[in-house]
């Protein structure tokens, strides 16, 4: 036994009393999780308290709309919070299981506030609340966002929660630059109490539908043993080329993908999470010449993949807390263990394919702190097929994420990203412009088999709280980037962009949707003739 698990085993003894028949003291102070972990406590009763939305003992909170929300809104059921708990009445306390409960239940986007602590200890058990604050769930309107100089809108129902079971569903017309078109959907994870994850989404659009189906039971915890799905997507639809922002030609793609699988893992050890899963895979991609419209210089041939596939992943158990890094005034967790997948299929004219390929995919990220309070983030993919002799159709892609606080409110904040395709297909385009990075240029502005993007940002995150609604930050950054290479791309790729701006960010905390608002002025360094010398940007986004 380590020195520091001596101590905290004493100081657990110590306050489970000196006759352990007798309950704790009422007003004498609880020992922490730790504490009572080392002193080998077990779980006794857990208590959910599953809270509306506003406090209306709060001063602050107590006036009619907030009653009148509360009242309108219907919270979510405990039962659903007590199946998501990865802790049983019996068990030992695991400092680790509260915490990745805690990390489980902050990620349900109906859940505002979640506290777990002891309530009570008698004998070495320990009986534990749960609470949690509901997030207003019903999204009855309309949203618009602007971004490189194109606009998108929809006019929605949604409900994120639907009387407290978490299922979600909705219906609503929705138009953006490529398409416009009706929309439906409906699911939920860990539906109704279970550890199941189902949901079903049909489109109809002004381009053709779009349909996509699952039923998973996933690894819903880093200790589940087992895991196995279905998932189903079928999507017709129209395509654009772009050039310099602009459409150059338009073709028809059809592409349905199908996958089964089950999975395997002997939990959580020493640590780390091993788990093999093995399954099937279905993709058939389909493209041809829209009637009406200026087609591609050349088009892929369709084909069909069906491959039997084998995936290993490898999880370290390592996870920090910390606030004011894409969130504002909530816990953010961090993934700094490693975290890897590795994916091979073979995909075999005998099983109904077009040809023969070996498919590979595999991804690894890890977090890093170079010095105190600092964090960095670094993560890279590689995706791609090996066939009749030669890699086709590879990505490769990487990204560094570096967060420098200077304080409680200031935070310097650079992202760095890179992306590489080998042996492309014909239509295979990387590309950027102010609606994935170049905040002061038309959307997909360059386009090319390689881009690279340098965003730098000072942030700000103010003391505001207006309405007890929303929290205000700001930002100023300066963006360089570039996409390049291959044969889609035009003269405008030829040079490398940057931009500088200051930007408004409203977080949205008491509501499941629309978690960031985004509001930007940026300006292009050394445009274009044809480039606006501001571009205006408003997005809705999940963090900072």
């Amino acid at each position: 036994m380590t020195a520091r698990r001596a101590v905290l085993a004493l100081l657990a003894a110590v306050a489970l009393a000196l006759e352990p028949a007798r309950a704790q003291p009422a007003n004498a102070p609880l020992p922490g999780f730790a504490a009572l972990e080392a002193a080998g406590a077990r779980i006794g009763t857990i208590r959910i308290r599953a809270l509306e939305i506003f406090d209306t003992s709060d001063p602050a909170e107590s006036n009619a709309i907030f009653r009148a929300a509360n009242a309108l809104h219907i919270s979510t059921r405990p039962w659903l919070i007590e199946g998501a708990l990865l802790f049983r009445t019996g068990d030992p306390v695991s400092v680790k299981r509260i915490e990745e409960t805690e990390r489980v239940l902050r990620a349900t986007r109906s859940l505002f506030e979640v506290s777990i602590r002891p309530v009570a200890v008698t004998d070495g058990v320990v009986d534990v609340e749960v609470t949690t604050r509901d997030t207003w769930t019903l999204d009855p309107g309309f949203s618009a966002t602007r971004s490189g100089g194109a606009s998108s809108t929809s006019y929605a129902l949604r409900e994120y929660n639907l009387f407290g079971t978490g299922v979600g569903v909705s219906f609503g017309r929705y138009s953006n630059v490529d398409r416009s078109g009706n929309e439906f959907s409906i699911g939920g994870e860990r539906l109704l109490g279970s550890t199941l994850s189902a949901g079903y989404t049909q489109a109809s659009n002004s381009d053709g539908r779009r349909v996509a189906a699952r039923l998973l039971r996933p690894f819903h915890e880093l200790d589940a043993r087992w895991a196995a799905g279905v998932t189903v997507s079928l999507d017709d639809r129209v395509d654009p080329v772009y050039q310099a922002g602009e459409v150059v030609a338009r073709y028809r793609r059809q592409e349905d993908r199908v996958e089964a699988f089950g999975g395997r893992s002997e939990g959580l050890v020493n640590g780390w999470v091993r788990r093999w899963s093995a399954g099937v895979s279905m993709l058939r991609d389909g493209w041809a010449v829209e009637p009406g419209y200026v087609p591609p210089a050349v088009l892929p041939e369709d084909e069909t993949l069906i491959s039997p596939f084998l995936r290993l992943e490898v999880i370290e158990d390592r996870f920090v807390t910390t606030r004011n890094l894409n969130q504002m005034g909530r816990p953010e967790f961090l993934a700094m263990g490693l975290q890897s997948s590795l994916r091979i299929g073979w995909a075999s004219q005998a099983f109904g394919s077009t040809r023969d390929a070996l498919l590979y995919a595999a991804s690894v990220s890890r977090g890093f702190e170079p010095a105190p309070r600092q964090t960095l983030l670094a993560s890279a993919k590689l995706e791609g097929r090996f066939a009749d002799g030669a890699i086709e159709r590879q990505r490769l892609g990487g990204q560094l994420q570096y967060f420098v606080p200077h304080d409680r409110r200031w935070l310097f904040y650079v992202g760095l990203s890179a992306d590489l395709f080998t042996s492309p297909g014909p239509l295979d385009v990387l590309m950027l412009g102010g609606d994935n990075g170049m905040r002061g240029y038309p959307l997909r502005y360059q386009s090319g088999t390689q881009r690279a993007l340098l965003t730098v940002e000072e942030r700000y995150f103010t003391d505001l709280y207006l309405f007890r609604l929303f929290r205000v930050g700001a930002a100023g950054f300066v963006d360089v980037g570039r996409a390049w290479g291959g044969a889609n791309a035009g003269p405008e790729s030829e040079r490398w962009l940057a931009d500088a701006g200051l930007g408004l960010r409203i977080f949205s905390v008491r509501a499941a949707f629309s978690n960031v608002l985004h509001v930007d002025l940026a300006f292009p360094l050394d445009a274009d003739t044809g480039v606006k010398r501001v571009q205006f940007l408003v997005r809705t986004r999940t963090s900072f």
